[in-house]
């Protein structure tokens, strides 16, 4: 795939290494200079989102960690939910001659000039968790099945409210968030936990008072949960005069949060007027510590070790001319080319299972959760 990656991996002799150059048409005007492949000196560029959510944060370190434990050397930056901030951090790490870049996007559609300096520079690109669009320069995309994630959430909302077993309980009221609406993901997210949720939406046993139901309408701007906030106040305040809300589809922990203020200060959270069934996404620790104190009623575990080993492997077998494993060939179009993916599995974590799901696994400590 990438045969100066190729060449490096060999054990050839240099006479062998200039002649894979000028086979892959290099020449000293445009780059001859080569950067060494494999665990033995190359450079890795990891690109994340923010330091803002807990989760980007594990990220970067999980990313940091599989491939320096392969013998690579690392160049994490965080973008700060600046798309411009981001693209000129891949471009400098591309300037320092990195081997290889993992970016896990801020804007999805706002990469697609620096990705092709990438490509210029035979860098391959790992499309981390969300998926990069636009443009033929992602090589692998590494994620969860995302809309997995919806469904896990939305048949949460079901169980609780006894519409599962087919009964023909209700109505009850029900609001709709979505994540961010330039991250690709947010509609896998969405379609997902629809799904299940549209039909009882149709039958009226679920009532969407504020009438917003459609994903344009719904969305989180940089998945901010102060934004969710605003937007779950004037719901309450427009829709919910003598009403109450039962559910609330939340495709993220950082937004629960920001939802749980937005009910606990309109009364919410008390014997007469409870909690409605709120969902998350991320098992941050804030919310895992709700979800023990009865507040926010689940969140979608996704474990972040699993997910940084998998984009690991993907730039150690690229960078050795290896075909990365792949577990997904159709789903992900980007609009330019299907980018092969490697899909992990979701946990739907409640207060019954949290302990076997994050603590007996190891990702928390008892006391992180204390």
């Amino acid at each position: 795939m990438r045969n100066r990656r190729a060449a490096f991996a060999a054990t050839a002799t240099a006479v062998a290494l200039a002649l894979s150059l000028t086979a892959c048409g290099q020449n000293s005007e445009g780059g001859s200079e080569e950067k060494k492949g494999g665990p033995e000196g190359a450079t890795i560029g990891i690109a994340m989102p923010t330091k803002s959510s807990e989760r980007w944060i594990a990220d970067g370190d999980n990313v940091v960690k599989n491939l320096e434990a392969k013998g690579y050397k690392t160049k994490l930056v965080f973008g700060e939910d600046e798309p411009d901030q981001q693209v000129s951090q891949i471009e400098n790490m591309i300037t320092q001659g990195v081997d290889a870049l993992i970016v896990a996007a801020i804007d999805n559609k706002s990469l697609n000039n620096v990705l092709q300096q990438a490509a210029d520079a035979d860098i391959p690109v790992i499309s981390y968790d969300r998926l990069i669009l636009g443009t033929e320069n992602v090589d692998y995309y590494a994620s969860f099945d995302n809309e997995k994630v919806g469904e896990l959430q939305g048949a949460y909302i079901a169980e609780q409210l006894g519409l599962a077993d087919g009964s023909e309980k209700g109505p009850f009221n029900i609001e709709l968030f979505a994540g961010s609406n330039d991250d690709n993901n947010t509609r896998y997210f969405f379609q997902g936990a629809m799904n299940v949720l549209q039909p009882y939406i149709d039958k009226k046993q679920l009532v969407v008072r504020s009438g917003q139901t459609e994903l344009t309408q719904v969305t989180t701007l940089r998945w901010d949960g102060a934004t969710a906030q605003r937007r779950m106040d004037d719901i309450l305040t427009k829709s919910y005069k003598s009403e109450t809300v039962d559910a609330v589809l939340s495709p993220y922990d950082g937004i629960s949060i920001g939802i749980l203020s937005a009910l606990k200060s309109d009364g919410y959270g008390t014997r007469s007027k409870p909690l409605p069934v709120i969902t998350g996404q991320d098992a941050e620790v804030a919310s895992v510590k709700s979800i023990i104190a009865g507040e926010q009623s689940m969140t979608v575990y996704k474990d972040l070790r699993k997910l940084a080993k998998v984009a690991s492997d993907m730039v150690d077998a690229l960078l050795n001319d290896k075909k990365p494993e792949v577990n997904d060939t159709k789903t992900y179009d980007n609009g330019s080319k299907v980018v092969p993916a490697y899909l992990l599995e979701p946990v739907a974590v409640n207060k019954d299972n949290y302990r076997t799901a994050l603590v007996d696994s190891g990702y928390y400590k008892e006391s992180d959760l204390k």
